[in-house]
């Protein structure tokens, strides 16, 4: 009597590599064990390592834990995933506050990760599912960038994928076609790695799901290698000189803003140390100077003597200069304002910080939040959101800003390049967060945004790392952590859009799409196999 092997009886042998009966209880650890490492592999491929190409055996091994596993187990394996990821990678978050904000931020985030793991295993059983379960990926992420309180799109794939070869995609559909095709590859790598396997037990491959797995692989390669010439930093529109202040803080941590007068004083004293060398010939003179984000955090319009010692500043280098202000009007909440001030004429333009950062610029649920920590009242007066476009026009050049945090989120670069920005520039101040990998995270960002967008990237850095990028996401020059320092650079300007610009959301909506039709697919096979089961 003869016994042949299915297909899905292979499959199912692959799934359970030799099954309890051959190993025990241990096997029951193997895919837990999987997953979290697929999480740890996610985070080890982020900067400051330029080990972007983690990223694939990760999906890929995540794909593993998940093939043919039931939508709970496929929720409980994504969220194990999504706190191997996603707990060494947001250490940054409790590094001042202590560790439960970190632990909450984590174990919230960590639900979108397991819901993916939930559609993952939904879609596995499809023809080309690497297709549906990568965009059921970018679906978790679009969701983790939208709730709650406004998203937290911190850690999405393609800000890990800054020195990676799938970095031209971003200028095709931003940052979620990124992010899809790395979790393609990945996922499409197992699935070649399964049809071998596959091959071994029944001595046969169907076709359809060997070219679902080899273009998997290939189109994503290719697609980069076809998006080479998006990636252009030549200059259409002539070029600037820009300078960026890094005036460094006093000490680190939450506290620094205790000596906001010293902060103010080492950026001022940075640029008038440039005007020097400007003067003495060292150092070519800038059409424009960026400060950081905090840079005053005494309030101008409220303090002459704040307003002194920059407009002495400002006329030392003779250049418009871009300050980052903490403006506390008489009544209502706070704003976190970059103030364009000008030679001889003082503050000319204001832009107010459109996306604030709940838990660290205000506090949603105040009351609730205190009994876990009492942190909270270190924030005694919320910020409040600015609802205005921010592009400055410094000496004829449109530069497009947008402040940290706001970074992370596409719609708040994208809006500043429609409106006409020629450069973005992201003010940020880091220094509540150390010497943790919080800034190279944040750089990363920037160097994603500048390809997406082909525009050249200045990040100027209360403490580090202050940085300017060329279009082409190249770091031409940099600062050191926790040092005072100022960068001059010549920069190419642009105001052609690229298609990831021109397009918008339409990438990611029809990636999740792709995503939708997948789980609908998946649900509707559940539902009729239960019709047709005796």
């Amino acid at each position: 009597m003869s016994t042949t092997i299915t297909p899905e009886a292979a499959d199912d042998a692959s799934a359970t590599d030799g099954g309890p009966r051959r190993f025990g209880r241990a096997t029951r650890f193997v895919r837990p064990g999987a997953a979290l490492l697929s999480g740890a592999l996610l985070y080890l491929s982020f900067p400051p390592r330029p080990l972007w190409w983690l990223a694939l055996p990760a999906f890929a091994l995540l794909g593993w834990s998940l093939y043919g596993r039931r939508l709970r187990a496929g929720f409980g394996l994504g969220y194990l995933a999504g706190l191997g990821f996603l707990l060494p990678l947001l250490v940054w978050t409790g590094g001042a506050v202590g560790a439960v904000p970190w632990l909450a931020l984590t174990a919230v985030e960590a639900l979108f990760i397991g819901a993916a793991g939930l559609g993952v295993a939904a879609v596995s059983r499809l023809p080309w599912w690497p297709v549906f379960a990568a965009g059921v990926w970018i679906l978790a992420e679009a969701a983790r960038a939208r709730v709650p309180f406004g998203g937290f799109p911190w850690g999405k794939i393609a800000f890990g994928q800054a020195d990676g070869i799938f970095l031209p995609l971003a200028a095709v559909g931003g940052t979620p076609v990124l992010g899809f095709a790395v979790a393609l590859c990945g996922f499409g790598l197992y699935e070649a790695v399964r049809l071998v396997r596959l091959h071994r037990a029944t001595g046969a491959v169907p076709r359809g799901p060997l070219a679902a797995a080899a273009l998997s692989v290939l189109l994503p390669v290719t697609g980069a290698l076809a998006a080479l010439p998006l990636v252009d930093d030549s200059a259409e529109d002539g070029t600037a000189t820009v300078a960026a202040i890094q005036g460094n803080v006093p000490r680190l941590g939450l506290d620094f803003n205790a000596q906001r007068r010293a902060v103010l004083d080492n950026h001022a004293a940075r640029t008038r140390e440039l005007a020097a060398e400007v003067e003495a010939g060292t150092k070519p003179k800038p059409d424009f100077v960026l400060w950081p984000e905090n840079s005053s955090d005494i309030d101008p319009y409220a303090n002459a003597d704040a307003a002194a010692v920059i407009d002495d500043a400002v006329r030392a280098v003779d250049a418009p200069t871009v300050v980052g202000a903490v403006l506390a009007p008489d009544t209502g909440k706070l704003r976190n304002t970059l103030i364009e001030w000008e030679p001889g004429k003082g503050p000319v333009a204001t832009y107010d910080k459109r996306h604030v950062q709940p838990f660290g610029e205000y506090i949603p649920m105040r009351s609730f939040v205190r009994l876990f920590s009492s942190d909270v009242d270190r924030v005694r007066r919320d910020f409040g959101p600015g609802n205005e476009v921010g592009v400055f026009d410094l000496a004829g050049t449109r530069v497009g800003l947008a402040t940290c945090y706001e970074a992370a989120f596409d719609w708040a670069v994208r809006d500043t390049v429609t409106h006409g920005a020629q450069l973005l520039t992201v003010p940020s101040n880091n220094a509540t967060f150390g010497r943790s990998e919080m800034t190279y995270q944040q750089l990363a960002m920037s160097r994603v945004r500048a390809v997406e967008h082909s525009r050249a990237v200045v990040v100027p850095v209360t403490s580090g790392v202050s940085a300017v990028i060329r279009p082409d996401g190249e770091i031409v020059s940099r600062t050191e952590m926790f040092t005072p320092a100022y960068l001059v650079e010549e920069v190419p300007l642009r105001s052609s859009q690229t298609p990831a610009t021109r397009l918008g959301t339409l990438p990611e909506a029809l990636l999740v799409a792709v995503a939708a039709a997948g789980l609908g697919w998946a649900a509707a096979r559940a539902v009729r196999a239960r019709r047709t089961r005796p």
